[in-house]
């Protein structure tokens, strides 16, 4: 006998030996029907696998993120299995699952193209009408290298060959199809269902080593129904719309190419965003008593050695070796702001009566990213964080992270953001400090976080190598969710770089270090605004606020002088004195270069003094003095916490 426990609470005897599905059978049928795997002491099996041990049951269905992740994953066996039957002679090498989807990487002499998704999306949709059974088969090593090489599969054989000795290798069997596989899987290919779309095909190396075999990848996704589907393929579309690098262009915002893989050139419309974005971070901050810093870019590699950086990011870093006659230097760009903070924190002796010492600057870092991982401004190898570290005894770490979060949440809601889950990410695998100072740092930050009245999702071993985090994830205006902001409690590198301060106790006290971000990299934030809204940007971020646009020729005069009186109450103004039918100008006006205000002048506007504003979006007009719109347009265009004060 074996007893299994409910998430419930509620224990049950069964037959040693009993499935999953079996039990799911005792329970009702209509439940069989729903359940897809189970989970045994928190372990995904199939709903298949035989229990012989006393155990936690939870029971899988649809419904749960397991399921999804399972539905998706079974569809790339299909997706490989379609292919090979279509494609004879075609090799498979892996299919994972990925964020929305899965894919599957191919060998073939031949290229795949977007024509070819009809065909086989047809036949995958048969295999699953067939509803064939997921098999699980044990097989010994040498058996199932020999196997896949008769078939010719060489990149499977090669697989199995570098699996640990003692590793079991198993094999999932679908009709006559079967793939190496760790498993789990459905019951059967007919628990898939139809609602998945064959999405892009794109090049790949083999183990992602560009010195291998070259291979071509199917992207697909999959999903529980087929308005789940529809909506998620309405996003995309949508995305595509609003994507940062068309915008960006359009709006004349930024460009990269590629004699600077990875950095941004700003344009002026571009620069002109970037400096309310950070004169507005720079308020927020400095009203929350940071004091402002900058430190060097280059730094020799001692600091990074220090404090433990050159281990885990060196391969990240861009070095400069630098001989001075017989004696070699090697410095670093730095990758991130913390070890030069403590620099600072550093210089002269501090006092308990001075922490919480804020600190924060808008740091330029650079990373070495993969050349396939850069996408427009979201990922870059040159960035500006918003960082900052904040030195402070333990005690005030609950009080310092309710602050900080406090101020995150607003200036989000400012951003317009106002869907926000936390993530709580503990200790990786590799790590720096002891498990009593994790326990330590864990617990400070976990009790920091019930007291600000945080729901937290778990996020095990992502944490920091020095310590763990929050990170803040902020939902857009179409449902994507984008990790910015974070916090980190270090006890680790102020130690390891001799930070301390003077306790009240006259004994020498090493500081805890939180480390801290609300935007993170500014120009991903910016990608993200420029996403968010559609390039529309409220009136206080937009890089050009008014347009003047002329009717006829003879009303120019009295544009340029409306154009200087809004520009000397602080708005950003341009004239458009082109020859051209104002509705040709208020169409591209709006719809290309998306002005929130266009002020329509003529000549009666002119004999009256007045401006006739159209609203972006708004198809009427209002009729103001220039006066009353200089007034009123400048007390409109202060950023949220100007307008507040």
């Amino acid at each position: 006998m074996v007893t299994l426990t409910f998430p419930d609470g509620a224990a049950r005897d069964f037959d040693a030996g009993i499935t999953a599905m079996e039990v799911a059978k005792s329970i009702s049928k209509g439940l069989a029907k729903q359940v897809l795997a189970a989970k045994l002491d928190g372990k995904l099996v199939d709903a298949a696998l035989p229990i012989n041990d006393n155990a936690k049951i939870e029971l899988v269905t649809a419904k749960d993120p397991e399921g999804l992740e399972l539905i998706r994953h079974d569809a790339a066996h299909v997706l490989a299995e379609a292919v090979q039957e279509l494609f004879p002679g075609t090799q498979v090498t892996i299919g994972p699952v990925i964020e929305n989807g899965f894919y599957y990487d191919f060998y073939r002499d031949e290229p795949f193209s977007a024509d070819d998704f009809a065909a086989i999306e047809k036949k995958m949709a048969f295999i699953i009408n067939r509803n064939d059974k997921f098999e699980r088969i044990v097989m010994d090593r040498d058996e199932a290298i020999k196997t896949f090489k008769d078939m010719g599969e060489d990149f499977k054989a090669e697989l199995i060959s570098d699996l640990p000795k003692d590793e079991v290798i198993t094999i999932y069997k679908q009709g006559k199809w079967f793939d190496l596989c760790l498993g789990p899987h459905l019951p059967s290919t007919g628990k898939i269902g139809k609602a998945f779309k064959l999405m892009k095909v794109a090049g790949a190396y083999w183990r992602g080593d560009s010195d291998k075999a070259q291979l071509q990848r199917i992207y697909g996704t999959a999903w529980r129904t087929q308005e789940e589907l529809d909506a998620h393929l309405k996003q995309l579309e949508e995305a595509e719309a609003r994507d940062h690098r068309r915008l960006g262009k359009q709006l004349e915002l930024f460009h990269m190419q590629p004699e600077a893989q990875g950095m941004v050139f700003w344009h002026d419309k571009g620069a002109t965003l970037w400096r309310q974005v950070e004169d507005y971070i720079r308020r927020r901050t400095k009203a929350a008593n940071y004091t402002e810093v900058k430190t060097p870019l280059l730094i020799n590699n001692k600091l990074w050695q220090e404090s433990g950086h050159w281990d885990k990011f060196r391969e990240n870093m861009f070095v400069s070796e630098v001989k001075h006659g017989s004696h070699e230097e090697v410095h670093a760009l730095k990758p991130m702001n913390c070890p030069a903070h403590v620099q600072i924190f550093n210089q002269g002796m501090k006092s308990y009566r001075d922490l919480p010492l804020r600190m924060a600057e808008f740091g330029c870092c650079h990373r070495n990213e993969p050349t396939g991982a850069l996408h427009g401004i979201m990922r870059v190898r040159g960035f500006t964080q918003d960082d900052g570290h904040i030195f402070c005894s333990e005690d005030q770490i609950t009080e310092e992270t309710q602050s900080f979060i406090t101020l995150l949440t607003s200036i989000y809601e400012d951003f317009g953001f106002t869907d926000l889950k936390v993530k709580f990410s503990d200790r990786p695998e590799t790590r720096a400090g002891t498990d009593a100072t994790w326990d330590k740092s864990e617990g400070a930050l976990m009790d920091a976080v019930k007291a600000a009245g945080l729901e937290v999702e778990l996020n095990p071993g992502e944490g920091a190598f020095y310590g763990p985090k929050l990170e803040f994830v902020l939902r857009d205006a179409i449902g994507r969710d984008w990790q910015c902001g974070t916090l980190q409690v270090d006890f680790v590198v102020p130690e390891r770089l001799s930070a301390s301060y003077v306790g009240d106790d006259d004994q020498r006290h090493v500081p805890v270090m939180l480390h801290r971000a609300i935007l993170g990299s500014m120009e991903r934030f910016i990608g993200i605004l420029i996403e968010n809204y559609s390039g529309k940007f409220p009136l206080w971020l937009s890089p050009v606020q008014v347009v003047i646009a002329t009717i006829t020729g003879e009303a120019d005069d009295y544009a340029r002088e409306a154009a200087e009186v809004l520009r000397a109450a602080g708005l950003r103004v341009e004239l458009d004195l082109r020859n051209e039918k104002i509705n040709y100008k208020i169409r591209e006006l709006s719809a290309d270069k998306k002005i929130p205000i266009i002020a329509v002048v003529g000549m009666k506007e002119a004999e009256g003094r007045k401006l006739a504003l159209r609203r972006l979006g708004s198809q009427g007009q209002t009729i103001l003095t220039l006066d009353e719109a200089s007034v009123t347009l400048a007390e409109e265009a202060l950023a949220p916490d100007q307008r507040r004060s």
